[in-house]
């Protein structure tokens, strides 16, 4: 079946649009914390909140099957705008710590209607090249979630409320850009009830198992590395003296990422989606038995090994989702 050329890069930019929430608390955290006077050991606690958001929500959208109940369109869209409001909750000025923790891990919980949606209506429109079109579609999840780092490592924004605010505008605009152009793809298998069994029917398949343990190791890895970055670099920084932009940087390195999960889709389409991601895991456990002597470097070389290390870290993603 011919798909309209429209399709993929409609999802590609709705996907980037909306996971710019993703990392926009962490890349604000520092000036957060001390607008709102809240302790520096609170950072910790924010970060995870999002995750455990993502995590509790992806799990509820499974078991309730929602993308397959209802339009994934409209999941998606309902899910982008529920995600911009609790992103902006982060400006309120009477904000507390309570109040934060459950802004953040709102957002988590509804980017579980978008990432994982968005990948679901990639497969509903390509029964074949699949892995292609993830390494797009990651790619821009990637790019996404560099996006409040960049803005915040440059002269656009002036302070935290502007990215909160610009981050929260384009999600809203990226769902609503997915509803009006990306109808039910051909594919689409919809179902009208629910089957609580059939993630133990999953995992009764060999090669699921194994694609799914690769991918939650993976996920450690991949997340426990975006929030180390910042913190690496500005380590790096204070303790060599060196005048290195930590939001930039940190920006630029995760965008690399995004670049490696687009040229691996299109590698993958010849060599195999196994093959891409060995060859990205091996390279990224490399960096990571090292990298402490990344620190012994000159700033330069640890800038460039670090740009190395998050394209191998992110390059296996859109192939485990294949």
């Amino acid at each position: 079946m011919k798909q309209k050329l429209h399709i993929l890069p409609i999802i590609i930019i709705s996907q980037f649009a909306c996971t710019s929430t993703w990392f926009a608390g962490n890349a604000i955290i520092e000036s957060l914390t001390k607008k709102l006077d809240f302790g520096a050991d609170i950072v910790s606690y924010v970060i995870s909140s999002v995750q455990f958001g993502f995590i509790i929500g992806t799990l509820i959208f499974g078991i309730l099957m929602i993308a397959d109940r209802f339009s994934p369109s409209k999941v998606f869209m309902v899910c982008a705008c529920l995600a911009a409001l609790s992103n902006l909750t982060l400006i309120v000025p009477q904000l507390n710590v309570t109040g934060l923790l459950i802004a953040r891990f709102g957002t988590g919980f509804f980017l579980a209607g978008i990432y994982p949606v968005g990948m679901k209506i990639a497969a509903d429109y390509f029964e074949k090249g699949l892995g292609k079109a993830l390494g797009f579609l990651v790619g821009a999840l990637v790019l996404g979630t560099a996006f409040p780092f960049l803005i915040k490592g440059t002269s656009w924004a002036n302070d935290s409320d502007s990215v909160i605010q610009l981050t929260s505008g384009i999600t809203v605009m990226g769902g609503l850009l997915l509803l009006g152009l990306v109808p039910n793809g051909p594919y689409r298998v919809a179902s009208t009830s629910l089957q609580f069994n059939a993630g133990p029917r999953l995992f009764k398949n060999y090669d699921f198992k194994k694609a799914a343990f690769g991918y939650f190791g993976h996920m450690w890895e991949l997340y426990a590395f975006w929030a180390f970055t910042p913190i690496a670099i500005q380590w790096f920084a204070i303790e060599t003296g060196s005048d290195i932009s930590v939001f930039l940087w940190t920006g630029i390195v995760i965008a690399f990422g995004g670049l490696s999960c687009a040229l691996g889709g299109i590698i993958a389409h010849s060599l195999g989606s196994k093959k891409v991601a060995l060859t990205a895991l091996i390279i990224s456990g490399v960096f990571c038995f090292i990298s402490p002597v990344l620190f012994l470097l000159p700033q330069y070389l640890f800038l460039a090994s670090w740009c190395l290390w998050g394209i191998a870290v992110t390059a296996d993603s859109p192939q485990f989702s294949n």
